[in-house]
């Protein structure tokens, strides 16, 4: 079924950059890093991946390298710009590629109304067979959905998925939180958690999915964190994740976890130095320093 795909470790990838064109050596090594580690899906083009600061035509190459280089893996491609025209074109370029499925964020410099993103989501679904993964991530788009939007979105053909912000750190209030979302959406539509520091408790309290920017990156601990919520092992899950705790410090110390990620990659010789897109400018060399202290006590390689 295809919700089955929607589930599990979804592992979102940067899209190094070398200057300033799009290193494909580096982005095609990431993607057989993950598919070699069994993620269980790759979303290219998330803000991981930088989606909103490239062009058309460099979306549409990412699209197919991933494609290309992901072997059985299923790759879902992010889809997000301003104008619907725009992200029209961005889903057939993944449906050219190959695509499993598309996110889409809501992306704004307008303020949007929920008239405006139920609509955009309504326009997409009746353009694409594709299914579709519903992105609410306000820290970047500035947007936030209600509950009763993601219950408009879901009876829309086509959603698969909603991919929605880190869960509250209380187990009970999680599995409320989780409770309430499924209660408003169809059976088919899974619930996948990101913020990686809530992944554990996010999965334990019933999400089908986890959206990791770290699984990107180094997906064996975040395959390991999730494995273990799947088996039911949710203790086993907690501590793995209490483990990293040191790096998700780091993500809330150092802006987000982009620039972290991006300085691990960098560390680990998986994208050249300076990686991300100006004019975002990375990690000073002091924060590099404690970022390759942080990986090399965890063992993260």
């Amino acid at each position: 079924m295809t919700s089955q795909l929607f589930t599990g470790l979804s592992a979102f990838p940067l899209t190094p950059l070398h200057d300033d064109q799009i290193d494909e050596q580096a982005f095609t090594g990431l993607i057989t890093r993950l598919a070699a580690a069994g993620v269980d899906s790759i979303t290219a083009l998330g803000s991981t991946g930088s989606y909103a600061y490239l062009t058309a035509e460099e979306r549409a190459r990412v699209a197919q390298l991933a494609v290309e280089h992901a072997g059985s893996t299923p790759v879902f491609v992010g889809v997000g710009d301003l104008r619907t025209s725009h992200i029209l074109a961005h889903i057939d370029a993944a449906e050219r590629a190959g695509a499993s499925g598309v996110l889409l964020a809501p992306m704004t410099y307008q303020a949007l109304t929920s008239d405006d993103v139920f609509k955009l989501y309504r326009n997409v679904a009746e353009h694409t067979e594709l299914p579709m993964i519903v992105y609410d991530n306000p820290g970047t788009t500035h947007f936030t959905f209600t509950t009763d939007l993601y219950a408009r979105i879901a009876e829309l053909p086509g959603i698969a998925s909603i991919k929605i912000p880190g869960v509250p750190t209380n187990p009970k209030q999680a599995i409320e939180h989780i409770a309430a979302i499924r209660a408003v959406v169809p059976e088919h539509v899974t619930i996948g958690v990101s913020g990686d520091a809530f992944a554990a408790t996010g999965l334990n309290a019933g999400c089908d999915a986890w959206y990791s920017v770290i699984g990107g990156t180094l997906p064996e601990p975040a395959l390991a964190i999730t494995r273990a919520a799947q088996a039911g092992r949710a203790s086993e899950a907690v501590a793995k994740s209490e483990r990293l705790a040191p790096l998700w410090e780091l993500f809330a110390k150092f802006g987000g976890s982009l620039r972290v990620t991006a300085a691990i990659a960098e560390h680990l010789g998986l994208a050249t130095h300076g990686c991300l897109p100006l004019p975002i400018q990375g990690l000073t060399e002091a924060q590099r320093a404690r970022v390759v202290q942080v990986v090399d006590v965890l063992g993260l390689v």
